[in-house]
């Protein structure tokens, strides 16, 4: 789709003022009270439904609090409490080994910046930035498989590559305004711009959109 920059920042804006009246109240679907229990969710939601993560957590977060329980933690017992939630053996290590890079190399604190969190093991740009951007107020683009979706059917971005869309949409939308941008956008792409039968004669930016296999 052949749009310049400017022409797809003023559509990037445009898109974001409707959206944003349409889902003001545009969160993350997981669970949380604080930064620890959130990216524990977000790597447990990895291939799974933010529903059943949901069901997992707040016995999971009762007997793991913080990051210094958890990485005391018996494999085993976390594997069996997060089984319900897939590959429940990979996420139990990247969990276990989050946990003791945390308190090993951050003495027990979470580490606020992208840059730093995503040192963390089991933790990509995506998961830093739901974090950052959700827990710490740091400008963020949120890049997940809704985001991606609608951005691509939007015309704002030609990547496919999430951590190039993250860059692309740096240039378009303003620092300030990117996690509530990424947090509507993925709302709208739950909602209604949904994977298999996007719901477009339902849709509130669909005079924006340059999508060619809109619903009728």
């Amino acid at each position: 789709m052949d749009f310049s920059t400017q022409e797809r920042a003023e559509r990037a804006a445009g898109i974001f003022e409707i959206l944003e009246g349409e889902y003001p109240g545009a969160r993350p679907h997981l669970d949380f009270r604080n930064a620890f229990e959130l990216l524990v969710a977000t790597i447990l939601a990895a291939q799974c439904t933010d529903e059943v993560v949901n069901r997992v957590t707040p016995d999971l977060f009762r007997r793991y609090p913080d990051s210094a329980a958890l990485a005391a933690a018996e494999p085993a017992a976390v594997e069996q409490m997060i089984r319900s939630t897939g590959f429940y053996r990979n996420k139990a290590k990247s969990l276990l080994d989050m946990a003791r890079a945390v308190q090993e190399q951050f003495r027990g604190k979470l580490p606020r910046s992208v840059e730093e969190l995503v040192r963390l093991p089991g933790v990509g740009r995506k998961t830093a930035n739901v974090v950052a951007g959700n827990c710490y107020g740091i400008p963020a683009i949120i890049v997940d498989t809704h985001f991606k979706r609608v951005i691509g059917r939007l015309g704002l971005s030609d990547e496919t590559n999430p951590d190039k869309i993250e860059r692309s949409m740096w240039e378009l939308v303003p620092e300030k305004s990117r996690t509530r941008f990424s947090m509507v956008v993925n709302e709208h792409g739950r909602r209604v711009c949904t994977a298999r039968k996007p719901l477009c004669p339902n849709c509130a930016i669909t005079d924006l959109c340059p999508f060619s296999d809109k619903t009728k």
